[in-house]
């Protein structure tokens, strides 16, 4: 009986380890950039706004499907994303089907290789959010069973106080101390 109140006292520590494990949290995902239409000059959907229809979480991958020789993803600064300046790029992809990891929280930008579609607006800002650390897990103290003890009636009991003048107290006193001793002691008799 000991064994099962120490097991159902460890059920919500060992749910609580359980589902802070990596096996339990969300796995990465990859996101087509552009959806169907792809990293394209002019897409059915700005792609910011594709972007802010998303949560990117630090792992995800960004997946860029272009025309090979045609157009590339250049990743680049703040200041080159806004003037569509090419020559100064972070990373350069350009094989046409690119995968790009989104490795740390912050703003990463990118812009078409080709210059021309860069200016009209083929560009893209992508917000990874920070990483939450979670809150250390305490497991809570053990409980322990103590095994049942005899306590003898009369020690449950005590003597009346003196009547006083101005209340009737003690006849109640010693209504409840009786009470009291009869409830324990049914109580204890019957463990």
């Amino acid at each position: 009986m000991a064994f099962l109140g120490l097991l159902f006292s460890m059920i919500p520590t060992l749910l609580l380890l359980a589902s802070s494990s990596p096996r339990f949290q969300a796995e990465a995902r990859q996101y087509d950039v552009g959806g169907r239409d792809g990293w394209v000059a002019k897409p059915s959907e700005d792609y910011n706004h594709w972007a802010q229809r998303n949560r990117f979480q630090v792992n995800d991958t960004l997946h860029f499907k272009y025309n090979k020789g045609i157009d590339s993803v250049v990743v680049v600064k703040k200041e080159d994303f806004d003037s569509c300046n090419i020559n100064n790029p972070i990373q350069k992809m350009d094989d046409g089907d690119s995968i790009f990891p989104l490795s740390h929280s912050g703003l990463f930008y990118f812009v078409s290789g080709n210059l021309d579609n860069c200016k009209i607006g083929q560009k893209l800002i992508v917000l990874v959010m920070a990483v939450r650390q979670p809150h250390p897990v305490t497991a809570p103290p053990p409980t322990t069973t103590l095994p049942p003890q005899t306590v003898p009636a009369t020690g449950l009991t005590s003597p009346a106080p003196p009547p006083s003048e101005k209340s009737g107290s003690g006849r109640v006193g010693v209504g409840f101390g009786v009470l009291v001793g009869f409830v324990l002691g049914g109580f204890i008799g019957l463990a």
